[in-house]
């Protein structure tokens, strides 16, 4: 089930925020979440539910082993529970690619491919598991006794199948105790909806110039890949933080706090600042839970750059089963390392020369994350320098009879790259408005919005988020 569809938006979640609202009690209304969440992630893969039931049962009994025994068998537990989580991650997710690669290798069709389907999702409620077993082993937490919250905690339907990637310690008080109020929901309605547009309006729109130049043009000129490029830069982020900002506004309606996800990457001014921008959830996750463990930076430089190194390769490999996640991750880890190394003392001194550098590495990864594979990659670069010719009217003649999808790249630039600028100035101009004037603007927006982008989805133009396939 999508969030930006009519079953959702006009059935399941009024439906569900009755009887949510109406439970009596946290119990209650962990029950009707927890049974909301199955039926929210059946609707698309009924035959997996068994899956996702299989690993709250085997984490809480994990949790409760890493809880209950002493230190020596600790770690083992939380070893063994790491390990069967990322087993079935790898089952599921990577055992095609390491067939189809160790085929290439052998230089035939020695191993049968298995065909295993993805599960919507697996990415994130593992890595969900993963903190739970490890906040349990390190501490921070007590292992819960109560299975109904350890699965609420895993399946609620807002952030199961794209995030954000919530840490256990972050939520375990509101598992038992959590304050719903007509402000809070409000509020949490109110992200939702700006979610909402920019996944309808502006991703799924430009998506239209993405998809023709990565998939429907053979040789793309210059000015087409360039113009493809960019439609995908915005598309990527507007899809991937509307669905993080409808995941986070309807956790605050149902008394949740999760973590916000993303904070304007394109305006960062290097590749750091962009990873503390970017999927903040992911990159804290890793951080927290490989990256320290191995060391972090208080080795030698040689040990911390090995460790930025796998840490970004991990990154590559958890998007997706494909050299070019690979590559999209060692290109990320690469740049880390030269800015640890010297080049971001360099960028700091250029305030504009770093935000170009910054937006150019960050735009030509996502080349490598968008191609089909390697040669398609490759390909596109050679299309970016000029290689099919510098121009060509078609898309131009394309992009002419489509004005709104225009307009949603012009829009989706420049919320990208200067809202914050823009932001200061709206800021400046409103503080002299009364409080009510402002207000009134503010929900006339948001109903504006709401109505545009329902609209869109009644005329059956939106695609499913990018991230459900990782």
């Amino acid at each position: 089930m999508l969030f930006p569809s009519i079953t959702f938006l006009f059935y399941f979640l009024p439906l569900f925020f009755i009887l949510y609202c109406v439970a009596p009690g946290v119990t209650a209304k962990n029950v009707v979440l927890l049974f909301a969440s199955l039926i929210f992630y059946a609707w698309g893969e009924p035959r997996f539910v068994v899956l996702l039931a299989v690993q709250i049962v085997l984490n809480y009994g994990f949790a409760l082993l890493i809880g209950a025994t002493e230190e020596s068998r600790r770690k083992i537990a939380v070893a063994a529970g790491v390990t069967v989580n990322l087993a079935l991650l790898g089952l599921f997710k990577y055992a095609d690619f390491t067939v189809g690669t160790l085929n290439a290798a052998l230089g035939g069709d020695a191993f049968a491919l298995p065909g295993l389907a993805l599960p919507l999702g697996i990415s994130f409620f593992t890595f969900h598991a993963i903190s739970y077993l490890v906040d349990v082993y390190r501490g921070g937490v007590q292992a819960n006794r109560s299975l109904l919250s350890v699965a609420v905690y895993i399946a609620m339907f807002p952030q199961l199948v794209a995030g954000p990637i919530i840490r256990y310690h972050t939520i375990a008080r509101q598992l038992t105790k959590r304050r719903m109020t007509l402000g809070r929901a409000s509020a949490g309605m109110r992200i939702f909806v700006i979610g909402f547009a920019q996944k309808v309006l502006i991703a799924d729109e430009v998506s239209r110039i993405a998809e023709t130049v990565f998939d429907k043009l053979a040789g793309p000129s210059m000015a087409e890949a360039w113009l493809g490029l960019c439609a995908y830069t915005i598309q990527i982020y507007f899809d991937f933080a509307g669905y993080s900002n409808m995941a986070v506004g309807l956790g605050l309606a149902l008394g949740f706090s999760f973590p916000r996800n993303f904070r304007l990457p394109y305006t960062a001014r290097s590749i750091t600042e962009f990873w503390r921008r970017w999927h903040i959830s992911l990159s804290q996750w890793l951080r927290d839970y490989l990256y320290l463990p191995l060391g972090g930076n208080r080795g030698s430089r040689v040990e911390t750059y090995r460790n930025l190194g796998l840490v970004f390769v991990a990154c590559g490999l958890w998007h997706g089963a494909n050299w070019t996640f690979l590559v999209w991750g060692v290109h990320h880890g690469a740049l880390l390392i030269a800015e640890r190394a010297g080049l971001g003392g360099v960028l700091a001194r250029h305030a504009w020369v770093a935000r170009t550098y910054a937006l150019l590495a960050i735009m030509s990864g996502w080349v490598w994350f968008r191609a089909r594979d390697v040669d398609h990659a490759l390909s596109f670069f050679g299309s970016l320098a000029g290689a099919n010719g510098v121009t060509n009217v078609s898309l131009a003649t394309h992009l002419a009879a489509n004005p709104a999808t225009v307009g949603a790249l012009v829009v989706g630039a420049v919320l990208a790259t200067v809202a914050f600028d823009l932001l200061r100035i709206l800021r400046a101009i409103f503080a002299r408005l009364a409080d009510f004037a402002f207000a009134l603007t503010d929900a006339a927006a948001i109903v504006l919005l709401f109505a545009l982008a329902i609209l869109s989805v009644a005329a059956g133009s939106y695609s499913p988020f990018l991230y459900f396939r990782f």
